[in-house]
């Protein structure tokens, strides 16, 4: 199956999900092969870097051309995609064979309006029968007295085109720091909330049983 990490804005922190995710499922012992669809290459940047640590597990990333995507089949095993609208002919392409579409929302009004306008241009792209969209909370609130995040889950849970998970990340300088140094969160701070909110929000999109699509050897 082909999970898209997609949206309309730069900045929501695709890569840095995309990254997390697919340790994390090599961790769990399902192979995983990861496409850079960014025209910046942070993904493969990220993991270039772990390889060179000799952090383990390794990943494997590529960047095929549009050419290649269209030929491309993902019926077997997981493909994780970071895109970018920077490449909008891969994005669109690859957004077509998408068996689910993950999209991190920053906390604000804008993100929210972002996510409205992108699922009219999926619902565009596949002529009114999109594949499932997930959307989560990205880079939280950590204050209790500063309510963004809740409005933003109040906004989200409305809007009837897609699966709003209630797992959120926060905005923690963990996830920076360990992109940085080519270890996943979890890996670089595993009692960490943001470990644990890591974690919370990859069992919810990936629950065990789906596993018995790509096991590793």
């Amino acid at each position: 199956m082909l999970t898209v990490v997609a949206s309309l804005k730069g900045g929501t922190g695709k890569s840095t999900l995309a990254f997390n995710l697919g340790v994390w499922l090599q961790q769990n012992r399902t192979a995983v092969q990861l496409l850079d669809l960014d025209p910046q290459g942070t993904l493969t940047d990220v993991v270039a870097l772990r390889h060179d640590e000799g952090f383990e597990p390794f990943l494997d990333v590529s960047s095929p051309s549009l050419q290649k995507l269209r030929k491309m089949a993902f019926s077997k095993g997981f493909w994780l995609a970071d895109v970018s609208v920077g490449d909008n002919k891969r994005m669109e392409q690859v957004l077509l064979k998408a068996g689910q579409i993950v999209v991190p929302v920053p906390p604000s009004q804008a993100d929210v309006w972002s996510l409205q306008r992108f699922l009219q241009q999926l619902n565009q792209l596949h002529d009114g029968s999109p594949p499932s969209v997930y959307a989560f909370i990205n880079r939280a609130d950590t204050h209790v007295s500063v309510r963004e995040s809740d409005e933003t889950a109040d906004a989200l849970s409305a809007i009837h085109d897609i699966h709003f998970l209630n797992p959120r990340l926060g905005q923690r300088t963990v996830f920076r720091r360990s992109f940085s140094e080519g270890l996943a969160v979890f890996e670089l701070e595993p009692r960490s909330k943001a470990s644990l909110e890591f974690n919370r929000l990859a069992r919810t999109l990936f629950p065990k049983k789906s596993f018995k699509q790509g096991k590793s050897k």
